[in-house]
Formats: structure tokens, sequence, C-alpha cells
């Protein structure tokens, strides 16, 4: 009978000897492997050697060397060019589609106007090309864009002012400033008699000999007779708008009429409403910023109603308005003789400073009244401050508000020899030039105007 043999159970702790050295071999498996790989197989940082030093060496020294111009050959042949007129040539209308340049591109035309557009119009926008010296009358400024503001009023051509000899003299010193600016340069000419005003262009037009031409013919008629001065029967000749601020109460009284102040006033607006570099007013009458006159208010009116609804104010009216067609009469009377005893000496006619004035021209040729006017209402007024912020307002308008600079205006105030102008009104003409970065001068009479001219001794 054969017998099984038996199973041997393995013994318990031998079990646990061998897991443990399993585990440890595991262990040291991981632990090399690690290491090798971070040893052999992941590379260390790159490390740079540090680069040689440069050893700076000398330049050469310098070496001149002479090149000979060679000698032209003689007989080259040259090129046979031909020239094709191109003049003919017929291209297709393109529309051009150009980019917006308000600010500093603008072109507008025609008498008053809107926005960028005014008496003068023109460009805007400056290159340097155009750059002129201008002397007028011994006032001197560089400008690119210049604007000559004549006055061809009565007074400017009076016997104590050298009569119509002397506006040549002005004619003259302007055209031949015209003549003598650079081709570049821009400029345009506005005559005014008080409140009507005429116009060489209706743009600002390049200088040059043609136009130069063109001006002087232009101007030969102004104030060339006695018997048509100023811009008295000039069917073109007209008041001007102005068109900035209109809301500002100051704006809304220039063009009120009957005071010399809310005249220079309005005619300044005018000027710097053409966008120009530079101003040159030649005029008979300047005393600066002046108070302007206002429209009165109800209240006024109604006091003035009263005032005039007196018995002693209806008659005295009455007797003075009785006597001025005498006054006419005497007024021609007078004329007539100084003319007839001018005439014999070979001098023209006497001008006298407003045409139908009849009070003034009473007073100018020493007439009195048997009985005098008993008055008129009394003028209200905007004191020069205020007229002064409107100015500043106005010039931010039209100039920085657009990055463009201030225009300087400048003033040539010509009176007769013995004519008032005392301290006061010096001083209000000098802060008013000031006040646009400008100069002023009086010149007195024919003599001292002749010797005054400056234009034509101006070269660019």
């Amino acid at each position: 009978m054969i017998t099984k043999p038996k199973k041997r159970k393995m013994n318990p702790m031998l079990l646990n000897v061998l897991l443990i050295s399993l585990l440890v071999h595991v262990a040291a498996l991981v632990i090399f492997g690690s290491y090798t790989l971070v040893k052999f197989v992941i590379p260390d940082d790159a490390e740079f050697e540090e680069p040689p030093a440069i050893e700076e060496v000398e330049p050469p020294k310098e070496v001149k060397v002479e090149i000979k111009q060679q000698p032209k050959p003689e007989n080259q042949p040259q090129n046979n060019l031909k020239m094709k007129p191109v003049s003919n040539i017929a291209i297709a209308n393109v529309d051009v589609d150009l980019p917006n340049m308000e600010e500093s591109f603008t072109v507008s035309g025609g008498l008053g106007g809107s926005g960028g557009s005014g008496l003068l119009g023109g460009t805007r926008g400056s290159l340097g090309i155009g750059m002129s010296d201008v002397s007028v009358f011994g006032l001197k400024t560089k400008a690119e864009r210049i604007l000559f503001v004549i006055d061809t009023n009565r007074q400017m051509v009076t016997d104590a002012k050298g009569g119509l000899n002397s506006y040549k003299v002005i004619k003259d010193e302007i055209t031949d400033m015209v003549g003598n600016l650079s081709a570049g340069t821009l400029f345009n000419v506005m005559l005014f008699d008080r409140r009507k005003a005429m116009i060489f262009k209706p743009q600002l037009s390049a200088a040059g000999s043609e136009v130069h031409q063109e001006l002087i013919k232009w101007m030969a008629p102004i104030n060339r007779s006695a018997n048509n001065v100023g811009l008295e029967t000039v069917r073109n000749a007209s008041q001007v708008n102005t068109v900035k601020l209109p809301e500002e109460p100051m704006h809304k009284n220039l063009e009120f009429s009957g005071q010399r102040g809310n005249e220079t006033a309005y005619l300044t607006q005018v000027a710097l409403e053409q966008d120009i570099d530079a101003i040159f007013f030649i005029t008979g009458y300047h005393q600066g910023f002046e108070r302007v006159r206002r429209r009165p208010t109800e209240r006024e009116d109604e006091d003035w109603q009263r005032t005039i609804a007196k018995p002693q104010y209806i008659e005295q009216l009455a007797e003075h308005q009785l006597e001025i067609p005498n006054m006419k009469k005497r007024v021609a009377a007078a004329m007539a003789k100084i003319n007839a005893e001018r005439k014999a000496k070979g001098q023209p006619p006497r001008v006298l400073a407003q045409r139908h004035g009849i009070y003034s021209n009473a007073t100018e040729l020493g007439l009195e009244w048997k009985t005098s006017h008993p008055g008129r209402q009394p003028g209200y007024f905007i004191e020069v401050k205020e007229i002064e912020k409107y100015f500043k307002r106005l010039k931010e308008v039209l100039y920085t508000d657009k990055n463009a600079k201030d225009p300087s205006l400048n003033v040539v105030l010509f009176l007769a020899g013995d004519e008032e102008f005392n301290k006061q009104k010096e001083d209000q003409l000098k802060d008013y030039t000031r006040f646009f970065s400008g100069k002023y001068r009086v010149i007195r009479g024919l003599d001292e105007i002749k010797s005054a001219s400056s234009a034509k001794n101006t070269k660019n």
C-alpha cells in the first residue's frame, strides 16, 4: 500500500523575510533609478563662458587723397531728347473726396458769411512760404495773410490834412507795399466810409505783378475828385455783417449808428473775422476802445418822451427847424465864395467833413444858429471794460480755439496839423493796439505823411 506524502506547510517566519526583502529591493531600485535619471539623463543648466576681452586698436591715421577732375571729353555726343506737349491730354472727371481739415485749412468767400467764411475768405494753414516783410508808414511786421483797411471818409481829404493830394500818398503807399510782397503772400484791401465798405477781391489773393496793376486801377478813382468823395456814390459799397457771438449784448449794439466808438468796434470785428495774420488800419479817426452806444431801455425811452412833450421843447424845436433852409443857403454861399477864391489861385475845391451834415458844415465854416436845437435824446453806453471782455472772447472763438495765433492789429492815424488829440485819446489808442499785439503811429498833414512813406523801399 502506497502512502501519500504529507504537504509541507510554509514557515510563516520565512514568508515574512521574503516579503521584507522584496520591499527593500523595490525601494532600492526606485532610489537608484531616480539618481541615474537626474545625474545622466537630465542635463545640467547651460553655462556660458565669459567672452574674451576685446583689445582696443587705435584707428589708422587720416589719409588725404586728391582727386583731380578729368578733362571734359571733346565732341561728346548729346542725347537726342524730345519733349512732347501734354496740355491737351484728356482726363476723365474724377470725384476726389478730401479729408476734413477744418481747423488747419478752410476755404471761404463772399460778404459776411458764417462759420469760417467772411468778407475776404481764403485759405488757412501756414507753411511759411509766403512770409513777407511789411512796412506801412513805418509800422513793420512779418505776415503771410494781410488785410489793409483804408478810410475813405471826407475827413481824410480836408484842407487841414492836405486835401486830395494827401490821399494819393496813401493810395501809393498801399499799392507800393502790395507790389513788394512775396509771391506766396495773400492779401486784400478793404475800403470803408463810416459803415459802408467795399473790397478789392471776394477772397484773399496771392501777390504778383498782374494783381498789383489791377489794384492800382481799382484804387485810382477813390478820392480823386472833390465832387466824388469817399464811397458816397459807389453803388456796390454796403454794410458788412458781423457773424460771431450774435447773442452777446455787445454784438447786438455794434451796428447801432450815430457813435464813432460803435463804428471802431464794428470795423474791428469785421477785420478780425477775416482769418488773417496782420491788419493795417489807415484812418482819420481812431481813439481805441471807446464806449459803445447801446439802445435805450423801455424806461429810458419813456423818460425821453416826457421831455420832448414839454411846451418849451416843442416851441424851440419849431423855431430851429424854420431856420434850417436858411442855414443851408448860408453854407452854400460860403462854399461858393471859398471855391471861387481857390479857383483863382489854381487850387482844387474845398472838401467839408460831411457831405450833407448841415450842423457839422455850419460849425466847420463858423456859421452860428439864431435858434439852437433844443437837444437830442442822451446816449446810453457800454463801458470799455465790457468791450475788452467781448473782444477777448471773440479772439478766443476766432483764433485761440482753432490753435491759431491772434493777428496783429496796427493803426496809422492821419490827423490835421493842428487837430486836437490829447494824451487820454492817445493812451486809449495805445491800449487798443497793445491789446491786439500791434503798433500805432500818428501822422499830421501832407508833408508828414509824405516823409513817413516806407512801403516803396521794403524788399522781399
